[in-house]
């Protein structure tokens, strides 16, 4: 389904041609990002209606990925059986954005940008099937989106196990510590995790850090490495297969979930699959899937440097510990979070909103279109 495609690289933000400007779905993703918006959740909504129009009756369910835009509401009205799932709410990212704004600018500009959000939360009201991914998603959803308890289900994603599994074959590196964080977005917590291992390095000076991500010229972690010292003992790695990834897992003695908040957190999850000992904050939904600390996950408070540095060096220095905390770690994957697990569930919840749909002998139509001014 073709967008304008405003935000490619190697030219964000373009102005597309008049030509290129066909419908009013286009003319809103012009004027939204002229305005300094985010369109795609909205014009994405869109666009997905007009063509799933002439397809009523071609499938059972129409599942969205937290666009939660207008047209799904649309499609209800059309007689469509609409989810959508919502890892976390949106309003989570811009709260955490807003606090580490450093100019009154800025946070305009962030404002402006998740503009989107009460858009979202009212499409949320109407959708009724909601999938989130942690009982931490859950009560979010509920709390900031005012959604119904009743029409949230949680259902965890996973990963498959064949692929994320320990690869012995690979000698661990001593002093590796792995993360998958975005270098710009605060809520990653990725400066949390530098500033301990600056502290780390003066009494394991072997100690260093693969990054699973990309560092922009302009980001904020660059003058943070230099200030820290550590350009050297950084690297950031990007555009992997999933296989290098999970060979990057094996070389690794610690993996490090540093995240201020995480609505899930697969990256966790994948560690612990491949058999790496896990470091993980305690923010949001991580404790529920990383487990109890000092069996399956070390874990400390989001942004205590200290306290990431001291559980660092407890892992370091432990062997044994490494050992038994990657073994559980492992086991807990296999119990709970697999694709095959998390497909079995999504699919009987597939089953009931369909079958609830084809029940629905007369529908509110009206009352549904008139909730489509989102």
């Amino acid at each position: 389904m073709p967008s304008l495609d405003l935000y490619r690289e190697p030219e964000p933000f373009r102005l597309p041609k008049p030509r290129e400007v066909e419908s009013f779905a286009d003319l809103l993703e012009v004027a939204t990002m002229c305005t300094g918006g985010f369109p795609e959740p909205r014009t994405f909504s869109l666009r997905a209606r007009q063509v799933l129009r002439s397809r009523l009756g071609q499938y059972d369910v129409v599942h969205d990925d937290q666009s939660l835009g207008p047209g799904l509401v649309q499609m209800m009205a059309d007689g469509w059986a609409v989810t959508s799932s919502i890892h976390h709410p949106v309003t989570v990212d811009r709260a955490l954005d807003l606090e580490h704004a450093t100019s009154r600018t800025r946070k305009l500009q962030l404002r402006r940008w998740y503009g989107f959000a009460s858009m979202q939360a009212r499409v949320a009201r109407r959708l009724p099937l909601l999938l989130t991914v942690s009982e931490s998603s859950r009560r979010d959803i509920v709390e900031h989106l005012g959604v119904d308890p009743g029409r949230v289900a949680v259902v965890p994603i996973g990963v498959d196990p064949a692929l994320h599994r320990p690869r012995p074959g690979i000698a661990r590196v001593a002093g590796r510590i792995m993360t998958t964080a975005s270098a710009d977005v605060p809520m990653k917590g990725l400066v949390h995790l530098l500033e301990a291992l600056a502290k780390v390095r003066t009494d394991h000076p072997d100690a260093h850090l693969v990054v699973v991500g990309r560092l922009r010229p302009d980001s904020p972690v660059a003058p943070v490495l230099d200030r820290l010292g550590l350009r050297g003992a950084v690297r950031f790695v990007s555009g992997q297969s999933d296989e290098r990834i999970v060979d990057l897992y094996a070389e690794a003695s610690v993996a490090v979930v540093p995240s201020l908040y995480e609505g899930f957190s697969l990256p966790a999850v994948e560690a612990m699959a491949c058999g790496v000992p896990l470091l993980a904050t305690t923010g949001g939904a991580l404790p529920e899937v990383t487990g109890r600390h000092g069996e399956t996950v070390l874990a400390v408070a989001p942004g205590d440097e200290d306290a990431l540095a001291a559980a660092l060096r407890c892992l370091l220095d432990d062997e044994e510990l490494r050992r038994r905390v990657a073994a559980a770690g492992r086991r807990r994957v296999l119990e709970r979070f697999t694709w095959a697990v998390a497909a079995s569930a999504t699919a009987s919840h597939y089953a009931e909103l369909a079958d609830r749909n084809r029940a629905a002998e007369v529908r509110p139509r009206t009352a549904v279109r008139g909730a489509t001014r989102c």
